[in-house]
């Protein structure tokens, strides 16, 4: 058998293509968004109107049955700019939660309802952690309680740091169903636009990503149909019933989620880290001390060797991860989080070693480092800290309960 590490000839012009808008379009915005701290809503129905937000796009880089289409584009889109590609990107996690748990006829009504259309684009929420239930998904205190004479699901309770929160047209949210099944008793819902009950507070201030919308979000008597419920009644019935008489029970809605994504997470990461390593690169060639461009110094051209060493590492765990999930092959050493942990890290170590190497001037905003540096320290917290991550990992390969 074959094993070749050359992109083929789809995979380059997505790469190019991405790039190019990535490059044009969003890195001489970027600074602008972020001071801002808004949702970069022009350059979303820019992305829309090439085709480079929508149901479409997804679908064409799910085909590519390497997995490789997905972390490609998002490398090149985080090469941009971190805050208005999460803003672009942030609706695909709404639609891994929905193509995770849902049916195809749901995927088929409720994705394309997540982006909207080329004249008025929109945006998708995935709804999961709770002020008390973070890296504890089984903590998880909104409940949904099932009324069968109008067969509708009530939902209440308080979601945190949902990004596109409230501003959404699609929200999938995460609750319990049976809090006596702990994880095991939750399921993952579809709140249709204009839902009433449904409550977004105002855009959380955050150290990096300034241009993606964060926001809690409160759910007061939020009626859904039944339709509403991913899966569907009769699955979750299954499933409850098998958690019930002790047998083993699929993962819950969240970390079903979380698993597909992880990858493409790690993508992001490596793009704001490689976008970092470049410019400190070519600040290296030009800056000029002691009569020589700085990067003749070991100190500087052994810290851009490390930082490109461990980006191209980072990236191949990706790609493999990537590979796996796409062609249905078990995590069994945590492979997943393995490349969402690697990733992160890389991103925080390698943008903070690019300040570094630009000495003073990193730290000025005149410099985009700064800016690449706050949006890479997230990536070591959101969906699963690096410690989260570790503990997968270390389940995977011992086969104890490690706690």
């Amino acid at each position: 058998m074959e094993f070749w590490l050359d992109l083929n000839e789809e995979q380059n012009d997505l790469r190019e293509w991405v790039h190019g808008f990535a490059e044009g379009v969003i890195r001489p915005a970027a600074s602008e968004w972020d001071e801002r701290e808004e949702t970069p809503w022009p350059i979303l129905q820019e992305a829309a109107k090439i085709g480079l937000y929508g149901f479409e796009f997804l679908v064409n880089t799910w085909s590519d049955t390497t997995g490789l289409s997905m972390p490609i584009s998002n490398e090149e889109l985080f090469w941009g700019d971190g805050g208005i590609a999460m803003a672009i990107s942030g609706t695909s996690l709404a639609v891994a939660a929905i193509y995770g748990s849902g049916t195809p006829d749901q995927l088929v009504e409720w994705v394309p309802q997540c982006f909207g259309d080329v004249a008025s684009p929109a945006v998708g929420a995935f709804c999961s952690t709770e002020p008390e239930a973070g890296s504890d998904v089984a903590s998880m205190k909104s409940r949904a309680v099932y009324h069968e004479a109008t067969d509708e699901w009530v939902l209440n309770g308080q979601k945190a740091y949902a990004t596109n929160g409230g501003i959404a047209n699609v929200h999938v949210v995460t609750a319990s169903v049976d809090p006596s099944l702990g994880s095991r008793g939750q399921a993952a819902f579809i709140v249709p636009p204009g839902t009433p009950g449904l409550v977004g507070t105002k855009k959380l201030k955050k150290l990096g990503l300034r241009a993606s919308h964060t926001a809690d979000v409160f759910l007061d008597d939020v009626r859904v149909p039944g339709r509403c419920l991913l899966g569907g009644k009769e699955a979750l019935d299954e499933r409850l019933a098998r958690a019930r008489s002790g047998q083993r029970a699929s993962r819950q809605a969240a970390m079903r989620t979380f698993e597909l994504s992880r990858p493409a997470v790690g993508a992001q990461a490596i793009g704001i880290a490689r976008a970092a390593y470049e410019y400190a690169l070519e600040y290296a060639k030009n800056r000029v001390q002691f009569g020589r461009p700085i990067i003749e110094n070991q100190a500087i051209a052994f810290a851009l060797a490390d930082m490109k060493m461990e980006i191209d590492a980072a990236r191949l765990l990706v790609w493999r991860a990537a590979w796996m999930g796409r062609n249905d092959r078990p995590f069994t050493a945590g492979e997943g989080s393995m490349s969402k942990l690697k990733a992160g890290e890389v991103a925080v170590a390698v943008t903070e070693k690019a300040i570094q190497v630009l000495g003073g001037a990193g730290y000025l905003r005149e410099h985009p480092v700064e800016r690449m540096f706050r949006d890479a320290k997230i990536y070591t917290i959101f969906e699963g800290t690096s410690e989260i991550q570790r503990l997968v990992i270390s389940r995977a390969i011992s086969g104890m309960p490690i706690r």
